[in-house]
């Protein structure tokens, strides 16, 4: 018989394929894989999210963002995911938001929350959670060695990404790319100018969430900088982020902060685009230095990065993708990890979560997962 899994996206964001933020890239690959596999997945997340289990909506924004807003959001958010445990019986719930404490379930039901942002960003009493049945998922080694020591983390869970999708035809052109969400953190004004010292064209895609913060970055950091040969070529859905990918000398990732993943450098990679990033958290350990892109320390050797990039074969990035980033080891350790959860509430255990126990129900269920 089938689980009843609940899954928790942020309040003010949209779940689907052309997501735009990893958290939800992630929710929407669990919530795939669960229907597959013949169990019932629900997703709380904002109207107009596409799910392929049963969306429990919740209201969307379209302004501004702002304390007040994230308030309400965060209190519809509860209502629905209160509403949906009365309804049914939830077997497990599943939360990928920074902001899960607000609306953290009262009920006992086993909660496992991955923890998509630098520990440094949540609240430090998470780590120290009275809740029963609570459990907290790295998606990277260098994420888990900042993280506060707890008991309420299990054996890390890296992200990743449907392979066979990223596979195209599009050939490589002479410009290079930065995508992501357009905010102070993720340092693509120093992409600008690392693309202007290398004397190449840089497309930067992404969203500039309605922010004041994001709004004042864009106005101030980005547009001062762009021209003919440096574009913002605005958002990116899925089928026109993999011909970016796919068509860029390289991708451009100079994060100023400590990446505790990059879904769009494993992304790059399988397109067979080498990554040029700074060595902040998980980037460095997703980029083989000198074969599926380089580290750097700055703008200046940014650029000449650049101009080495074509000594990198794209086949070798290709490999790396597959051999390290596949969505399907993903989901497998995570049906492990809802297994060993649900095996330890029915023991009762007082020992920590040991990678290896599960449910064998549940193991076999995740087995007839088709490949990603």
């Amino acid at each position: 018989m089938g689980l009843n899994i609940l899954s928790v996206a942020y309040p003010l964001t949209r779940v689907g394929t052309d997501a735009v933020g990893g958290s939800e890239q992630i929710l929407t690959l669990m919530d795939q894989a669960l229907t597959r596999a013949g169990h019932n997945s629900i997703v709380v997340a904002v109207e107009g999210s596409e799910v392929t289990g049963t969306l429990a909506p919740t209201p969307k924004w379209t302004g501004r963002v702002t304390d007040p807003v994230r308030h309400w959001a965060q209190r519809h958010h509860r209502i629905v995911i209160e509403r949906v445990l009365r309804q049914m019986p939830i077997d497990l719930v599943h939360m990928h938001s920074l902001d899960f404490h607000r609306y953290l379930p009262k009920a006992r039901v086993p909660v496992l929350v991955t923890l998509h942002l630098p520990p440094a960003w949540y609240p430090d009493e998470i780590f120290r959670n009275a809740r029963p049945n609570t459990y907290y998922n790295c998606v990277s080694a260098s994420q888990r060695r900042s993280a506060p020591r707890s008991s309420m983390l299990v054996p890390t869970v890296p992200n990743g990404i449907d392979i066979g999708r990223f596979q195209s035809d599009f050939r490589k052109r002479n410009h290079v790319l930065a995508l992501g969400r357009i905010c102070p953190e993720k340092g693509y004004h120093l992409a600008l100018d690392a693309a202007k010292r290398a004397g190449v064209e840089l497309l930067l895609a992404g969203e500039v969430l309605r922010c004041s913060w994001h709004l004042k970055y864009f106005k101030n950091e980005i547009v001062p900088r762009l021209n003919s040969r440096r574009k913002f070529v605005g958002p990116a859905g899925f089928e026109r982020k993999r011909r970016l990918l796919t068509e860029a000398r390289c991708l451009l990732v100079p994060s100023l902060v400590p990446e505790t993943s990059s879904l769009v450098t494993m992304e790059a990679m399988a397109c067979g685009t080498p990554v040029i990033a700074f060595p902040s958290g998980a980037l460095a350990e997703l980029i083989d230095n000198g074969r599926t892109g380089f580290l750097v320390n700055d703008e200046y050797e940014m650029a000449e990065a650049i101009k080495a990039v074509g000594t990198l074969d794209p086949e070798d990035c290709r490999e790396a993708a597959h051999e390290r980033f596949s969505a399907t080891r993903m989901v497998h350790r995570y049906m492990d990890r809802y297994s060993q959860i649900l095996e330890h509430r029915r023991s009762a255990a007082i020992k920590p979560l040991a990678v290896g126990s599960a449910v064998a129900g549940l193991k076999n269920r995740s087995r007839r997962l088709v490949r990603l």
